[in-house]
């Protein structure tokens, strides 16, 4: 009895000893049976499936914009002058002719109270030069005075004639710019910018400045958004436009495309094209100014077969079918099929169809429902030489 426990004790104390050279041996014999498991010439069998599924497909093309009233006004000063009154704020509604604001009018007053002098002056010369003229010519039929010197009557006069008439613009020119100093709506619309305050100067030698901005129907509003080249081919005018904004995150707002517009714009190296969709704002809801997120559509398909597009990357159906024959990854797809309780590979011919960013649409008559897509084969494939870990092989 003592032997024998003397004898567990030893094998104890050898094994507590030789621990670490144990667990190694363990570890590479693990590894050895791995391979050995693994072969030499051997193939799993498994084959990596996708899901072909019915539903509808949608092709779209995003971009933002900005929202902007379908027609604005600058209003401006043709005149200088001190601004004397305003009469209309941000957000007022007016009417054709009505009053914005006035320019201070002595200075204006003044030039056609001197142009009004200047054309009084002239009328008066051209009266005399006219009575000369006809005393002159009197004078020359009795006799008695020569035919130059009636002649010379004769040029004055039609000189003081130009002059009146040159006075008469100048005048008439004046009395308009007076009327500048009177500024009104040109249309119908809401008051979106002032640029002014009373007492202001305002200098129009050069350009001219602008006053207010005027949006004449904030019912209906535009979006110009910039569209790529890459997708640019896609777009048609009447396309169903949507579109969010972050006022009303929970809304999605709808439009149309109106305009292409065919002049190309280059922004970061990327040339895009201004895209106008027309929106409808009878509610006031929309904003000038504000961002929109547009989804424009190009082309949608209801209950269809469809599967992502990465299950298509299939490039040969070498040790997935054992004799493809003519068929190609182009003309067929390698389905899966529960046939009679038992996993089977067909070969099955297909168009594609619809093709968006992320789904294929897949035109056949042989799909059915519960296939599975093949789209490679898991395990790992090895030689007498080398040996290669793999995942699905395409």
């Amino acid at each position: 009895m003592n032997k024998d426990v003397q004898g567990k004790k030893g094998l104890w104390s050898w094994i507590k000893r030789r621990k670490w050279w144990l667990i190694l041996f363990v570890i590479v014999g693990a590894i050895f049976v791995y391979f050995i498991n693994s072969g030499s010439n051997s193939q799993a069998t498994g084959l990596a499936t996708a899901t072909i599924s019915r539903g509808d497909l949608r092709q779209v093309v995003t971009a933002t914009g900005e929202i902007q009233p379908l027609n604005t006004i600058n209003v401006g000063s043709q005149v200088s002058g001190t601004i004397e009154e305003i009469f209309v704020d941000y957000n007022s509604k007016v009417k054709k002719g009505d009053v914005l604001l006035t320019i201070e009018p002595s200075v204006l007053q003044a030039s056609v109270d001197e142009a009004k002098a200047s054309l009084v002056s002239s009328e008066s010369q051209r009266d005399y030069a006219k009575s000369e003229y006809e005393r002159n010519k009197i004078l020359y039929e009795d006799g008695f005075i020569a035919r130059a010197e009636l002649e010379q009557s004769q040029t004055t006069y039609e000189q003081a004639e130009q002059n009146v008439n040159k006075m008469k613009s100048q005048y008439d020119r004046a009395v308009t710019n007076l009327g500048y100093a009177t500024i009104t709506s040109p249309v119908d619309g809401t008051v979106i910018s002032r640029q002014v305050d009373v007492g202001q100067t305002v200098a129009a030698s050069f350009q001219t400045p602008d006053l207010f901005a005027i949006a004449e129907d904030l019912s209906k509003m535009q979006i110009e958004t910039a569209v790529s080249e890459a997708d640019i081919g896609m777009i048609e005018e009447g396309q169903t436009v949507t579109f969010t904004v972050d006022a009303y995150p929970t809304q999605t707002f709808e439009g149309n495309v109106r305009q292409v517009r065919l002049s190309p714009t280059i922004t970061s190296n990327v040339v895009v094209y201004t895209v106008v969709i027309d929106v409808d704002n009878s509610d006031l809801r929309l904003k000038p100014g504000m961002t929109a997120f547009v989804t424009i559509l190009i082309s949608e398909k209801d209950d269809v077969w469809k599967v992502q597009n990465s299950s298509l990357l299939l490039r040969s159906f070498d040790g997935i079918v054992e004799n493809a024959g003519d068929a190609t990854t182009k003309t067929h797809l390698a389905i899966q099929r529960n046939i009679d309780g038992k996993q089977t590979v067909v070969l099955v011919p297909y168009e594609k169809g619809l093709v968006t960013a992320t789904e294929t649409e897949i035109i056949s008559d042989d799909i059915q429902e519960g296939d599975r897509i093949i789209i490679g084969r898991y395990g790992q494939t090895s030689s007498s030489s080398s040996m290669r870990m793999g995942g699905p092989r395409m």
